[in-house]
């Protein structure tokens, strides 16, 4: 062989190996012990990569309150996919700020001495659920697929994703795996008026919603149990303030001393959230500690 070709030879084997290191590979198993929860992420390379969550803020399910019947209900859902019983897939709906996402956080915190662990996927790495459930299908852990503020617009590929895997694919049949989405809306696509027009009535007057409506209503269906979570009144806003406050440290003197401040911070926000009273509650004991 000459040089030339021997030149050539080199770059073209140099051109290959940076073409295969650009492919996309199969999914690479984590440090498990890095951490109780998880994140999959997908690089501009198109590779998946789940990594450890390395600050994991501490969240108890006694620290929720005015959500006793949907803590509940996710409580005993958990604990018996925990215990190896039959459990369902969760849809959590409902007004923001109000527990959804800490809910699902605190039974994490909860169940994670049992071998409960948690993965986060955003919606737009949906279609790669197959492969992350069966990286972790013969682990003996327990793991929640944990998809936050979900939500689809119309063709949106992840839809479809998720639906095939919720209808029970062989992936969904995983014992070890269960779907956790919190979202704002119930049927997870936008509603139009104008799908009204498409329900039709019989002579005895059953209604029968369109194709368009069905097919927007069959995927939140699929989830096996539905949490309702529902805006707060001004006493249990207070009460939830009251919470976030003493677990501050904030004296009780302080807390009583808080409600007009909390009450017009609501107001200027214009909602009586979790949420707001958690920012409430970090401020006032900030300025609190600061005067001090």
């Amino acid at each position: 062989m000459n040089e030339h070709f021997l030149q050539f030879l080199s770059r073209a084997e140099a051109f290959m190996a940076r073409v295969e290191a650009s492919l996309p590979h199969g999914l690479e198993q984590p440090d498990w012990n890095a951490s109780i929860a998880f994140r999959y992420r997908r690089r501009v390379s198109g590779q998946g990569v789940i990594s450890a969550v390395r600050h994991l803020g501490a969240m108890a399910l006694d620290d929720l309150k005015e959500i006793d019947q949907q803590k509940e209900k996710i409580q005993r859902n958990t604990a018996q996919f925990v215990s190896g019983r039959t459990a369902n897939n969760v849809l959590l709906t409902g007004a923001r700020g109000t527990g959804k996402s800490s809910l699902i956080r605190a039974c994490l915190h909860t169940y994670a001495s049992q071998g409960l662990r948690l993965i986060e996927v955003d919606k737009d790495d949906l279609m790669d659920l197959p492969d992350i459930v069966e990286l972790v299908g013969q682990r003996f852990e327990k793991f929640i697929v944990f998809c936050d503020d979900l939500s689809f617009d119309d063709g949106e590929p992840g839809y479809k994703a998720l639906k095939s895997v919720l209808d029970g694919s062989v992936a969904a049949a995983t014992p070890n795996v269960l779907i956790y989405a919190t979202s704002n809306r119930r049927h997870l696509l936008p509603e139009y008026m104008s799908e009204n027009l498409t329900y039709t009535h019989t002579a005895d007057g059953e209604v029968h919603p369109g194709e368009g409506v069905e097919e927007k209503i069959s995927l939140s269906e699929r989830f096996g149990l539905w949490v309702s979570f529902y805006p707060f009144n001004q006493e249990e806003y207070l009460q939830i303030v009251a919470q976030w406050l003493s677990s501050l440290g904030v004296s009780a003197e302080q807390i009583a001393a808080a409600r007009p401040e909390a009450l017009v911070w609501a107001l200027e926000r214009g909602s009586r959230s979790g949420r707001v009273a958690w920012q409430f509650a970090r401020d006032y004991a900030g300025r609190q500690a600061a005067s001090t």
